[in-house]
C-alpha cells in the first residue's frame, strides 16, 4: 500500500492549487532536454528528407519540441514532405489530416 507522501491524493483533503501543483510537477519529472547529433548524423536526415521530398515517399520524424526553457517534449510524426524551406531551415510534414512545420534543426530521428 502506498503512503500519504507517494500518494497525496489518498489524504481527505487536498485543495485544487495543491493538486494542480503536483500534477505540474509530474509533468516537468516527463520533460528531456534536448539530445546533441554528430554532424554526419544531421547531413544524413537532411539526404533522407531530399529523397523524400523528391521520390514523394512517407517517413517517420521525430523532433524535440521546447516546453520550458532547455526542457521540451520528444514529438514524432509519419508523413510525407512535401516543402523544405531552405531559408527558414524547415520541413513542411503532411498527413491525411494534418501538415506540420518542423524546424530542420531540432530534428532527433528519421526513419524511413
Amino acid at each position: 500500500m502506498a503512503s500519504k507522501l507517494e500518494n497525496p491524493f489518498s489524504m481527505r483533503f487536498v485543495l485544487p492549487e495543491q493538486r494542480e501543483l503536483y500534477l505540474s510537477m509530474k509533468e516537468d519529472d516527463k520533460l528531456v532536454s534536448m539530445p546533441i547529433l554528430e554532424q554526419d548524423e544531421m547531413e544524413s536526415f537532411q539526404y533522407v528528407l531530399r529523397d523524400a521530398a523528391r521520390e514523394d515517399y512517407p517517413v517517420t520524424v521525430s523532433w524535440w519540441k521546447p516546453v520550458k526553457g532547455t526542457l521540451g517534449t520528444t514529438c514524432t510524426m509519419w508523413g510525407v514532405v512535401k516543402w523544405i524551406d531552405q531559408n527558414g531551415r524547415r520541413i513542411k510534414l503532411v498527413t491525411d489530416e494534418d501538415s506540420q512545420w518542423i524546424p530542420m534543426d531540432s530534428i532527433t530521428k528519421i526513419q524511413v
